[in-house]
């Protein structure tokens, strides 16, 4: 009986080594529409916007601590301006998501450490509106916006250790969006590039 806690003592040790972390992060969204018709691409090119993006949600490691899965929800906007002597656009727009990723931990130093992940980001428009030479518009009702949108991302993030709770973060990612059941003859992608801060709460200590 004592040999059998001993394991189970042993077993609770190892697999708890690494903590559960809880995090919140915000940052900026530097996005490039690509948007296309029946009659071709905009004869005015679009240019990067800028917007907001947060989220919040938890990491567990996996039997190898190394590896990490993060499951999040998460707020972005996805902004973008076009414009010429003759007509100007802008779009606004703001999505809901959920995220799942896998990351991948390599320790720098006693308080450094560097986390590469990549996932799938599943998200729907909760709000967006058009604006055409001031005329503003719904996109909320549009199929190259609405429905379920595919965000698949890649991230690089440095963490810093404060203590034995927590750690502050600063980190890029870069991402692509695609509707996959737009079935209208326009279509719509963008091309997001990411920076981040964060700061991440261990659930158990290490």
């Amino acid at each position: 009986m004592r040999k059998i806690s001993l394991l189970l003592i042993a077993i609770m040790a190892l697999t708890n080594s690494y903590s559960q972390e809880v995090y919140f992060l915000t940052g900026s969204n530097f996005t490039k529409y690509d948007f296309s018709s029946s009659q071709g691409s905009m004869s005015t090119s679009l240019e990067s916007g800028t917007g907001t993006s947060y989220e919040m949600g938890y990491t567990r490691p996996l039997k190898n601590n190394r590896f990490s899965h993060t499951i999040g929800v998460n707020l972005n906007e996805y902004n973008a301006v076009a414009g010429s002597l003759a007509n100007s656009y802008r779009w606004d727009t703001k999505y809901l998501g959920v995220n799942n990723s896998l990351g991948f931990t390599i320790p720098l130093t006693t308080n450094f450490k560097l986390l590469l992940n990549a996932g799938l980001n599943l998200s729907t428009i909760i709000y967006g509106k058009q604006e055409i030479n001031g005329a503003i518009y719904d996109l909320k009702s549009q199929d190259e916006f609405s429905g379920l949108t595919f965000v698949p991302y890649t991230g690089i993030h440095l963490k810093y250790k404060l203590n034995d709770f927590g750690y502050l973060s600063f980190g890029y990612g870069l991402s692509r969006s695609l509707i996959l059941f737009n079935t209208s003859q326009e279509k719509l992608t963008t091309s997001t590039n990411q920076i981040l801060f964060g700061i991440h709460f261990n659930i158990n200590k290490k």
